[in-house]
């Protein structure tokens, strides 16, 4: 029997492993989500279109603040932990810093504009302290339980991770059944108490989890500082740019375009959870292989683009085949519903392929490259997409999107096959 075969015989055993992580880490994402697509029907049939008009208002805005909470300083808990388990205090009490900093300034700069934008109830003060709420809730809460993802992850304990996050999302999904189904909430005003409490019931369950792993020392890791902004601002151009053809279509297009694009946006986005799975396991191994260059680790991205492409191609099969039974979820009068789930659908083939190269240059701490690609795409790709919903609704948003994901692909590749090639001939150079 040959070397080689016996080698491939060998490496089953850690193959199977490999599939059963990914399997366990996709299906808690996919589980968490469907989770969070139950709390989104609970409260939009709850609320009304008027009042659930100004949920989604209020968490578009949030979703981008809690991008801009912790300065990006999650990213590098994975990256230095995943290392050295010894450096895990200080880098807990840094991204803590951070955070509850960051957060709070969000939430001041929140309650001096949104107050007087949004009106959540008639008396002034009901208003500010239900946006109070809302804020602290949404940012700095949010931002502490999803810490607690990555300080797992960073550890290797993707079993615990998993937990954390369909533990998460299920507390808000019971939180939205017992408020609006038993108790018949309807407000925004009464749901902020419900959502608040449960976000700091959770926040303190997690943190209790967290006790066996060691208790934070509070510094700031200065050279992080400039890696954790640089890694922050690609989520932040990227929710604006995902915000864009919605504003653009709702002053364009009729109701049902608006509503039919809404359901199949957070559909897709939703479909993009099978790449974050495996890329959420490989990210701490690509660290380490990348940790003396990164053409050390080229030789496992190669594999990892094949294995994402077939989740990929699989992903856009499921959509394309479940369009036609989404009106019996979301409801008939969504007509343009299954045409935009089906042209839309091969999106996730275009986000795994990125994807990859994208995570390897985040891996290997090139933060820099990795910003450039991404804001420079979305920045842009904020402005066409915006230019081609006004222009032809709803055809130009779609043939936009392909454009910029594609684009997308094409540079993030040539930039990481250019710095492993830097890194190779500097490797070289040295040795010899």
């Amino acid at each position: 029997m040959s070397s080689g075969f016996t080698d491939r015989v060998s490496n089953i055993p850690a193959l199977l492993r490999m599939l059963g992580m990914y399997l366990a880490s996709s299906g808690s994402l996919v589980a968490a989500n469907a989770a969070q697509l139950i709390t989104f029907a609970i409260l939009a049939r709850s609320f009304g279109a008027e009042e659930f008009g100004l949920f989604i208002s209020v968490t578009a805005i949030t979703s981008i603040a809690v991008h801009i909470c912790g300065l990006g300083a999650s990213e590098c808990l994975i990256r230095r932990v995943a290392r050295d388990y010894a450096i895990y205090p200080a880098m807990l009490g840094h991204n803590l810093i951070l955070s509850l900093a960051s957060g709070a300034i969000l939430v001041l700069v929140g309650m001096a504009i949104l107050p007087f934008w949004i009106r959540l109830d008639a008396s002034p003060l009901i208003n500010a302290l239900t946006m109070l709420l809302l804020l602290v809730t949404n940012i700095v809460l949010v931002r502490l339980i999803t810490l607690v993802e990555q300080i797992f992850i960073a550890h290797s304990q993707f079993a615990a991770a998993n937990r954390s996050v369909v533990g998460f999302a299920l507390a808000r999904t019971i939180a939205a059944a017992a408020a609006c189904l038993v108790f018949g909430v309807t407000r925004m005003t009464e749901w902020a108490i419900w959502q608040f409490a449960t976000h700091m019931l959770v926040m303190l369950l997690f943190a209790c989890s967290l006790r066996r792993l060691g208790s934070p020392r509070y510094c700031i890791v200065r050279e992080e500082l400039k890696l954790g902004v640089l890694f922050a601002t690609p989520f932040i151009f990227r929710a604006i740019r995902q915000n864009a053809d919605l504003i653009v279509l709702a002053s364009v297009a009729n109701q049902e375009i608006v509503g039919s694009y809404g359901v199949v946006r957070r559909i897709i986005d939703s479909s993009y959870l099978s790449i974050d799975a495996m890329n959420r396991l490989i990210y701490p191994g690509l660290a380490r292989l990348s940790a003396s260059g990164i053409h050390h680790m080229m030789g496992h991205i190669w594999k990892l683009l094949l294995a994402a492409i077939a989740i990929g191609v699989g992903t856009a099969l499921a959509i394309y085949v479940a369009a036609p039974y989404l009106p019996l979820l979301f409801g008939q009068e969504y007509t343009s519903l299954v045409a935009f789930c089906r042209l839309l659908s091969a999106t996730p083939i275009l986000l795994a392929l990125w994807a990859i190269a994208i995570d390897g240059l985040g891996a290997a701490g090139l933060h820099g490259p990795r910003a450039a690609i991404l804001n420079t795409a979305n920045a842009i790709g904020a402005g066409v997409i915006a230019w081609a919903s006004w222009v032809a609704p709803p055809t130009g948003t779609f043939i936009s999107i392909y454009v910029i994901e594609g684009s997308i692909v094409i540079i993030a590749w040539l930039v990481l096959l250019h710095l492993a090639r830097i890194s190779r001939q500097a490797a070289a150079a040295t040795t010899g």
